[in-house]
């Protein structure tokens, strides 16, 4: 079985243009994705796809890989998808580029899935993390996902899933963490499938899957990336690699 990772890195941003050039120490964030999902060790290879000259340069000048997107894409799905259309390979993970401190954890689960999945019913596999602060229930930004008996994701929603009719019960709540694990199969059938009325009124893309008769299998775990949108979070990341750079002295 052959696992690949690909890391979608668009230049623009609405909230922080150009936040995968930022500086990371003394690497770019994208670098840095780059070469910590390298270290991991996961992956037979690792690729970035880019819409940009610049970032494809940044990767490819420092001796990694990147493939151009050439064209544009409603998801970073279909930008993986693309760009995986003439590369070999069983497993694609999709990591963020905007999440550089890759753990290994997390994406060891996904692989496992995969590898355990004798009769192939899998099509995709993502991380899910429990949450009860209401808040974050209640925020459209944070998708929430409900799942069957055997963790397969039933719905993904911005709204609150399950809605508490009895206050008396306590249900379980998940967040959906964006880290993908496809069968290369899914993937390209994925980007060839129109976009149906829930996934456009809700604008999460994994909704594709389920609405098309896909198999979402979900993981819990208490990961919890290190998302940089804004020149804010760009600055608590930098604290945070002093802050491993210190431990290993």
């Amino acid at each position: 079985m052959k696992i690949i990772a690909v890391i979608p890195a668009r230049y623009a941003a609405s909230r922080f243009p150009a936040k995968l050039m930022g500086m990371l120490g003394k690497k770019t964030v994208i670098r840095s994705t780059y070469e910590n999902a390298l270290k991991t060790q996961l992956f037979s290879d690792v690729f970035v796809v880019t819409d940009s000259e610049i970032i494809h340069n940044d990767i490819t000048r420092n001796g990694g890989k990147a493939i151009m997107s050439s064209r544009e894409h409603e998801t970073g799905s279909d930008r993986i998808a693309e760009a995986v259309e003439n590369l070999e390979c069983d497993i694609i993970i999709n990591i963020q580029g905007d999440e550089p401190f890759v753990k290994i954890e997390p994406l060891a689960k996904l692989i496992e899935v995969f590898k355990k999945d004798q009769k192939n019913e899998i099509d995709v596999a993502t991380l899910i993390r429990k949450i009860d602060d209401w808040k974050l229930i209640e925020d459209p930004n944070y998708v929430k996902v409900v799942k069957d008996r055997n963790d397969f994701a039933l719905y993904f929603s911005r709204s609150v899933i399950p809605y508490p009719r009895e206050k008396s019960f306590l249900a379980d709540y998940y967040e959906h963490v964006g880290v993908y694990a496809f069968r290369r199969k899914a993937l390209l059938d994925f980007a060839k499938l129109p976009m149906l009325q829930n996934e456009q009124a809700e604008k999460v893309e994994c909704i594709r899957y389920l609405e098309h008769g896909m198999k979402i299998k979900v993981i819990e775990t208490d990961f919890v990336g290190v998302e940089i949108d804004t020149p804010e979070d760009l600055e608590k990341a930098n604290e945070i690699l002093k802050e491993q750079i210190n431990e290993k002295i």
